[in-house]
């Protein structure tokens, strides 16, 4: 058995304790000071504050050109231009790869996150080749950061005939969810793409999450939709909307009515919390047990020079567009990054307690909302029971 203790640890900014973790998983946690297992590898953990590793609930890590020469922006600034100038000039940047995806991984890494939800292009000119090369970096990794695959149709779905068939593939081939865009705009067929979704869903036993970009009330159209079609299916708790920002933007009545469904069908919400967009009716969400997943989505890619996979920024920047100022609110912005994601992940857990995965982050901060609005280095990175960074240096 492996075991690695952090003594004089502050779970969540609470009183000084050791961690015991053993075999990937945390197996005690107890008053500092108290006796040490035999043989175990202790690390001092001198009072900083101990977060559960960070989840990147929306990611793309096949699409980022991080670790080569800077890529200036180009192509229209619509949905629809940066879609084409992705499939224009991917190939040039080698993109996707192995050593692309392992490059954002290792970002991850040092930023703390041991587990990610990303989302792997499957369409007519990669087929599913960005799905082998997202499982090889996960793998030339060790298992630092948990992979969960969503098959993404990043061009479309019946406007490309085929895809609905690759998406298939990807599901019987391993991936977890399968996605779907903006079944009106880029498809001008909700119906046909969410039926055709949802089949595949239905037949492989894989979940689903929708990129939603389209506003007011033709985003809402959808989202209700959705909605529908995952109470049929009986897919409580295996659907995501993505982004949906037409739900910041709709009047608190129909918000509310919205949200009542979204609780009743089981179907939750990931975001990256960009700067401009309306936000979300958080409240409303929280109160309904509605579970809400932070995401960095794409890193320097070609859809965006931004983002440095750090997901506590992430966190931070959501709190600043809803406006978050208590300790009591600063720290569910904590939490949405860290253990209420768990599901995201496919865990049932993922916090600083007994049975839970060995996924530990160290800052130097006071406390969590300290924590948050300062978005500190991260000390130490622990990630199944084995520390993967520690000071910025990523030993994977």
């Amino acid at each position: 058995m492996s075991t690695l203790v952090l003594t004089r640890v502050r779970p969540w900014g609470g009183a000084a304790a050791d961690l015991v973790l053993r075999d990937g998983v945390i197996a005690s946690v107890s008053p500092a000071g108290g006796p040490l297992p035999d043989g175990a590898e202790v690390v001092d953990g001198a009072g900083l504050l101990a977060l559960p590793g960070l989840v990147n609930a929306h990611a793309h890590v096949d699409k980022s050109w991080w670790g080569q020469p800077w890529v200036s922006y180009g192509g229209e600034a619509t949905t629809q231009g940066r879609i084409a100038h992705e499939r224009e000039l991917r190939d040039r940047y080698g993109i996707p790869s192995t050593a692309g995806a392992a490059a954002v991984l290792r970002e991850f890494v040092r930023h703390g996150t041991t587990a990610t939800r990303t989302h792997v292009d499957v369409d007519l000119g990669v087929g599913l080749r960005g799905l082998a090369h997202v499982r090889e970096a996960a793998q030339e990794l060790g298992g630092a950061v948990d992979v969960s695959i969503v098959a993404f149709p990043q061009d479309g779905v019946i406007r490309r005939p085929g895809v609905l068939d690759l998406l298939d593939q990807a599901a019987v081939a391993g991936a977890t969810h399968i996605g779907g865009i903006d079944p009106a705009s880029i498809d001008r067929d909700p119906v046909a793409q969410l039926d055709g979704l949802f089949a595949i869903a239905e037949r492989r036993g894989v979940g689903l999450d929708i990129h939603l970009h389209d506003r007011g009330e033709l985003g809402a159209f959808q989202i209700e939709l959705i909605v529908e079609r995952t109470r049929r299916a009986g897919l409580s708790g295996r659907v995501t909307v993505a982004h949906g920002f037409a739900l910041g933007e709709l009047p608190p009545a129909r918000q509310d009515a919205l949200l009542d469904d979204l609780r009743d069908a089981g179907v939750s919400w990931a975001t990256v919390a960009p700067v401009g967009t309306a936000p979300l009716p958080w409240r409303g969400m929280r109160e309904r047990g509605i579970p809400v997943g932070l995401g960095t989505d794409g890193i320097r890619d070609l859809w965006s020079p931004f983002g440095d996979g750090d997901v506590l920024r992430i966190a931070l920047g959501f709190a600043r567009l809803h406006g978050l100022r208590t300790d009591d609110d600063l720290t569910d912005a904590v939490r949405l990054a860290t253990s209420s994601a768990a599901g995201f992940v496919g865990r049932s857990v993922h916090d600083l307690v007994v049975g839970a995965p060995a996924d530990v982050v160290l800052v130097d901060a006071e406390n969590v909302p300290d924590a948050l609005v300062r978005v500190p280095p991260r000390r130490l990175v622990v990630s199944g029971g084995r520390v993967v960074a520690r000071d910025g240096d990523v030993l994977v």
